[in-house]
């Protein structure tokens, strides 16, 4: 019966879950009624290979207000703040150590944060590159309809054999888990944001009491998200004005971005890692299996279940500009996530941790 349960679920997912399948909104480009002064604030550990493109892309921005960068170096190991350049819009700070308490990437915001004085901040990464429409873009929905904050997914990088086999399929995953239309909607409760980019007004990050709120969070674009949203509306939309650089070239290298918050996203909870690969299983690999091996009723359901996932990832793949027919492996990537899923909590379990950017991401030091 585990085939019959899978149709239904899927079933409400097309239907009643927010379309997340079809893979929008998309922020257009726009600009706006007013120029308010943004600061952009970029936190950088070992981006040396993708600082410089990035840097002149945000100060090559056609933006008519008043607006700086400042990229605070997160102690780096390599040469991300020579590479950086000069220019007057530019500042590049030196991080101070990390303290206790505290997720690298959030203290390096931090440190940017109160060298800001601009009414909106731009939070960015140190791979994203930028059209030299996107600020001003991005403030015009800030302005109109009125949000506390505007984030985007940006187009990630597409190329490798690993990238295309993966990447859209972390799109996917996320729309699913965080549906754009519920987190775009304030009767929702339902948040969550990109971390690439991030314009939020400082009266919003103000009122919950800035970073320090969410000092140790480890997926702190969701955690602000969350945050901001009980006090307004959030938008959460796609670019086609923004996209990243950074390279996943090999699948271990997909495999190690995946584990090194999986866990995390589940709370470090055994039930709730056991929940999610029932989940998946029964969801995915169940219609996959019966569609194969299924006599009956059941390679019926199977078959036509399978079909329905494979159609729902196909306009995701629309957007990466991928072959459809990759949608039909939607099981075998599906196995990968899971055992990368797997992996982080055993990371956990046994205090290996996750590396990422020269720094640990275990039991012990997740904080530290």
């Amino acid at each position: 019966m585990l085939v019959l349960i899978s149709s239904l679920v899927w079933f409400y997912l097309l239907f009643a879950h927010a379309k997340f399948w079809q893979s929008g909104p998309e922020l257009a480009p726009a600009t706006p009624a007013e120029f308010p002064d943004v600061d952009v604030i970029i936190p950088a550990r070992d981006e040396a290979e993708t600082v410089r493109p990035v840097i002149e892309s945000l100060l090559s921005q056609d933006y008519h207000g008043r607006f700086q960068v400042i990229l605070v170096d997160d102690n780096s190991t390599d040469q991300t703040a020579a590479r950086a350049g000069t220019a007057p819009k530019l500042t590049v700070v030196s991080g101070q150590p990390k303290p206790f308490g505290w997720s690298g990437k959030l203290w390096a915001l931090n440190q940017g944060v109160q060298m800001s004085s601009a009414p909106i901040i731009l939070f960015a990464d140190a791979d994203v590159i930028h059209d030299a429409r996107h600020l001003s873009s991005l403030v015009a929905r800030l302005l109109h309809p009125r949000v506390e904050l505007a984030s985007e997914m940006v187009r990630l990088n597409c190329s490798s054999l690993a990238e295309r086999a993966l990447v859209p399929a972390f799109v996917y995953f996320f729309q699913m888990l965080y549906p754009f239309a519920k987190v775009n909607n304030p009767r929702s409760r339902v948040a969550a944001a990109a971390g690439g980019t991030i314009l939020i007004r400082r009266t919003a990050l103000d009122r919950i009491g800035g970073l320090d709120a969410m000092k140790n969070a480890l997926i702190d674009d969701v955690k602000l998200a969350q945050l901001v949203k009980q006090i307004g509306p959030i938008y959460l939309g796609h670019s086609a004005l923004a996209s990243s650089i950074r390279r996943y070239s090999k699948f271990s290298d997909v495999w190690r971005m995946i584990s090194r918050t999986a866990f995390t996203q589940l709370r470090y909870s055994a039930a709730f890692l056991g929940v999610a690969i029932i989940g998946l299983t029964v969801i995915f690999l169940v219609p996959a299996w019966e569609a194969l091996f299924g006599h009956g009723w059941r390679l019926t359901l199977g078959v036509a279940t399978t079909a329905l996932a494979a159609i729902s990832y196909m306009p995701t793949l629309a957007r990466y500009h991928q072959n459809r027919l990759l949608a039909f492996t939607m099981p075998l990537i599906v196995l990968f996530y899971m055992a990368a899923t797997v992996g982080s909590a055993l990371n956990y379990w046994f205090g290996r941790g996750a590396i990422w950017k020269s720094r640990g991401y275990g039991a012990d030091n997740r904080t530290s």
